[in-house]
C-alpha cells in the first residue's frame, strides 16, 4: 500500500517518522519537503491569501515538520520552536501572576533557570518537589495550582515519574500537566496518552538527532491550548526557520533507528559500568533495582541510551581528569546524537542550580552524564575502560 494513502494514526512508528505530515511537493513531485526560504508571501488583494502571510507565523517546511512530530506523539497538534527553552517559556506564558507550578527536584538545569530567574520575578511560584511518588503532588496543590512541569527520566539522574498517575491527579483539579519527553523520546514513551495535555521536546536531542539544529517543541490535543501557544508563538517570535525545520524532518526519518541502537548500546554499556570498580552508581531506568522500574516498564518500550554514573573517587580533580581522557565520547553539552557525549552537570548543563540543591537531587561533582551514541559498542566500551581506568 502506498504510505501516502494510509491514515497517519495506522501506521507504525518508522513508517509514520518517513511519511507522516510529509507529501511530495506539488510543483515538481520533489520527495523531500522543500525548504521555503522565505519572509513573507504574495497576497492575491489585502487579507486574501494562499494560507501564508509572514513566515514568523507560518512556513510550509515548519508545517511538515508540525505535522510530523505531532504524529509521532499521536497528537493532533504541535508548534515548533527556536529552542526547547523558548519552547518551555511559550508554556509558561501560559500562566499569569500569582499563579503556581509543581515541579520536579530533578530537573534540567536550563528549565530550572527559567523557573527561578526569570517567572518567578514576574510572581510565579514554584514548587520542587519529589515526583517520583505520585501522592507528594496532592499537599502542594491548591487554588493558585495552574501547572505540574514533569520530566521523566529526568536530567540527569534518570527519576521515573508516573505520568498517567500524576496526569489523573491534575485533570482531578483541573491543572495542566506537561511533560518533558526529551531523554525518551517519542519512540520510547506518548505522555499523550497517558494523559497529558502537553508534551515538550528539545528536538535539538534526539528528533534532530545529529548535533546540528536547535529547536523545541509542544504538542497537545486540546484545540485551546495549541491556540494560545501559537498566539505566544506569533507574539513572542521564537519561531525556527525553515532549514532548521528541513534538518530536523531529514533527520525524524531514521528515528527509529537511531533509538534502537541508543538503546541496545546503552543496555551494554549500563551493564558494563554497573560491574566497574571505578564506579559508585550507575543510574538507568533498565535496572530492576532502578527506582520506579516498574513504572518505566510499563510506560516506556526501551529504556534508552542515556546514563549517568557517580564516581567513587570524590576529588574533583579525578572527575576533570576521566571526563577529559575520552578518545571516541566528546565532552560537550546536549545529548541525543548519534555520536556519544560525555557530560559534568555540575559545571554545564546544571551550573545554574545553587550546589546545595543539586546535591540534595543527587547532581554530586563527581556524577558523569552519558548520551550513548550509535557507534560500535565495543568501541565505546573500549574508550570508557581507558578513560577509567
Amino acid at each position: 500500500m502506498n504510505p501516502f494513502s494510509m491514515k497517519e494514526q495506522d501506521m507504525k512508528f518508522g513508517t509514520k517518522a518517513i511519511h507522516a505530515g510529509v507529501q511530495p511537493d506539488p510543483t515538481t513531485g520533489a520527495i523531500m519537503t522543500p525548504i521555503y526560504q522565505t519572509s513573507t508571501y504574495v497576497q492575491e488583494s489585502p487579507g486574501v491569501n494562499k494560507g501564508y502571510g509572514y513566515a514568523r507565523g507560518k512556513n510550509p517546511t515548519r508545517d511538515a515538520l508540525q505535522a510530523n512530530i505531532a504524529a509521532l506523539e499521536n497528537g493532533k497538534h504541535c508548534v515548533c520552536f527556536s529552542s526547547g527553552v523558548a519552547a518551555t517559556d511559550a508554556v509558561l506564558k501560559l500562566l499569569s501572576p500569582g499563579d503556581e507550578v509543581i515541579t520536579g527536584d530533578d530537573l534540567y538545569g536550563g528549565t530550572y533557570r527559567l523557573f527561578t530567574k526569570i517567572y518567578e520575578k514576574f510572581g510565579i511560584k514554584f514548587h520542587f518537589i519529589d515526583l517520583t511518588n505520585a501522592d507528594n503532588v496532592k499537599q502542594y496543590i491548591n487554588s493558585n495550582t495552574k501547572l505540574i512541569w514533569a520530566e521523566t527520566p529526568t536530567n540527569p539522574t534518570m527519576q521515573i515519574i508516573d505520568i498517567e498517575a500524576v496526569s489523573t491527579i491534575a485533570k482531578a483539579h483541573n491543572i495542566i500537566m506537561v511533560a518533558d519527553n526529551t531523554f525518551a523520546s517519542p519512540y520510547l514513551q506518548n505522555p499523550l496518552d497517558l494523559g497529558a495535555d502537553i508534551v515538550m521536546h528539545s528536538v535539538t536531542k534526539y528528533l534532530g538527532g545529529h548535533s546540528d539544529v536547535v529547536m523545541g517543541a509542544l504538542i497537545t490535543n486540546d484545540e485551546k491550548i495549541h491556540e494560545q501557544l501559537y498566539f505566544i508563538l506569533n507574539s513572542s517570535g521564537a519561531n525556527p526557520g525553515p532549514m532548521d525545520s528541513f534538518l530536523v524532518l531529514r533527520g525524524i526519518k531514521t528515528l527509529h533507528l537511531r533509538m534502537q541502537r541508543h538503546c541496545e548500546n546503552g543496555k551494554q554499556i549500563a551493564h558494563f559500568l554497573k560491574d566497574h570498580p571505578a564506579i559508585e552508581k550507575v543510574y538507568w531506568p533498565g535496572f530492576p533495582e532502578h527506582p520506579n522500574h516498574e513504572i518505566a516498564k510499563k510506560q516506556m518500550r526501551d529504556f534508552g541510551g542515556m546514563i549517568s554514573i557517580v564516581l567513587k573517587d570524590k576529588s574533583v580533580e579525578n572527575t576533570y581528569k576521566v571526563a577529559s581522557s575520552f578518545k571516541v565520547f566528546s565532552l560537550a553539552e546536549s545529548l541525543g546524537g548519534v555520536e556519544s557525549l560525555i557530560n559534568h552537570p555540575a559545571t554545564m548543563t546544571h551550573a545554574s542550580i545553587p550546589k546545595a540543591e543539586r546535591e540534595k537531587a543527587g547532581v554530586v561533582d563527581n556524577l558523569l552524564r552519558l548520551s550513548v551514541g550509535v557507534e560500535h559498542v565495543d568501541d565505546l566500551i573500549a574508550d570508557l575502560q581507558q578513560a577509567l581506568a
